[in-house]
């Protein structure tokens, strides 16, 4: 059987959405499967997708803001790639490459077009007009889009309750992470703590993501200055356009910060950590928050889109609201003030992700997203 060969394009091959992209790739039968990844930037994951023996394709038109000359300039180069190609299967992720990647294999008539939903591309913290511009692209693209993965359930629901496409053809999938990845212990917490220079004892909240817009870095400090803790230091580790801004708001607010930038070794890391704390404005659902509590430690995080699939209130961990840091900074200190509790947290937490977060399951997922018979609307 000749192996189907698939296209996965992603705007930026970075950070959750990115990981999940390559995970899904590796997942996958390479007796039955051949990938090309092709995005508009990627540093690390680029290489790891080459030492698994999957092309990458850069291009560089490809780029997440709004500029109508790349967007076409990406558009026309990906409809000439699909078309010289001949690939089987389109498997887009993020908005950008979403829009500009469905649109070329609809033209160029690629047999299966899949598209992942991480999140929307819209919410409660832009204009009315930008989030109906955004909602109506999504329902057209839809029109052409044979599967759709949305990664947690509130997000299905959203795509199922705008109507961005047909109820049929949407699938609710978790994220892919490292089950046998060290647990929190003794021995892990203090390797970790090394790993991140830290030499004292206080306690150490910290978070994984992107410091951007959407991850909200600036409630994180905030929320740490609210807290007043002495001997308490935040650790955030990820690199992105604000890291400037918020390393000089941890100056301003007095809190004791490390910035790791990007680092490949998060999971032997996240042992360090007393508390998770993720204070996203929006998101789909976080690897990071699913790779905390594979890890055993306690998370605190904001109640948006899909992180109630795995962050239940007082059974799994807390939510507070987005852009509170009054409220995240009391959460904090509940779980730093009652470890007892938090153990029993984080212990339900690793026992209700169970197996379907590996990345088997999600190689399972793409499997049938990719072959299945589907009916279009």
């Amino acid at each position: 059987m000749t192996a189907l060969h698939v296209a996965t394009v992603i705007t930026r091959f970075e950070a959750g959405a990115g990981i999940v992209a390559l995970r899904g790739a590796q997942a996958l039968d390479p007796a039955a499967h051949r990938t090309t990844i092709i995005t508009g930037s990627g540093d690390r994951l680029l290489g790891l997708a080459s030492e698994s023996g999957i092309e990458t394709v850069v291009e560089p038109a490809l780029r997440s803001p709004i500029a109508p000359g790349d967007d076409l300039r990406a558009l026309y180069r990906l409809t000439r790639l699909f078309a010289r190609r001949g690939f089987d299967v389109v498997h887009t992720h993020s908005a950008k490459a979403g829009t500009l990647g469905r649109l070329a294999a609809h033209r160029t008539g690629v047999p299966r077009v899949v598209h992942t939903f991480h999140g929307l591309p819209y919410h409660e913290f832009e204009s009315a007009a930008r989030r109906a511009a955004y909602i109506a692209i999504e329902r057209r693209m839809g029109r052409f889009t044979d599967v759709a993965l949305c990664v947690g359930t509130a997000v299905s629901v959203e795509v199922v309750r705008r109507g961005l496409v047909s109820p049929e053809r949407v699938r609710t999938i978790g994220v892919p992470v490292d089950l046998d990845a060290p647990a929190r212990t003794p021995a892990t917490r203090a390797l970790a703590r090394e790993a991140l220079g830290l030499a004292g004892p206080g306690p150490v909240v910290g978070a994984v993501g992107r410091l951007a817009y959407q991850k909200n870095p600036e409630t994180f400090v905030r929320a740490l200055a609210v807290l007043n803790r002495p001997g308490l230091t935040g650790v955030w580790i990820g690199g992105g356009e604000l890291a400037e801004k918020v390393r000089e708001l941890a100056i301003r607010e007095r809190v004791s910060m490390v910035f790791t930038g990007e680092r490949s070794d998060v999971p032997d890391l996240l042992p360090a950590f007393d508390v998770f704390a993720l204070p996203s404005r929006y998101e789909g659902l976080p690897v990071a928050i699913v790779e905390a509590m594979a890890t055993g430690v306690p998370v605190v995080a904001t109640a948006v889109n899909a992180v109630p699939d795995v962050v239940v209130p007082g059974r799994t961990g807390l939510l507070v609201p987005p852009q509170r840091p009054d409220l995240l900074a009391p959460a904090i200190a509940h779980l730093l003030d009652h470890p007892l509790e938090a153990a029993r947290l984080a212990a339900e937490a690793r026992t209700r992700i169970g197996d379907a977060f590996s990345v088997k399951a999600l190689g399972e997922e793409l499997t049938s997203a990719y072959t299945r018979p589907v009916r279009l609307s």
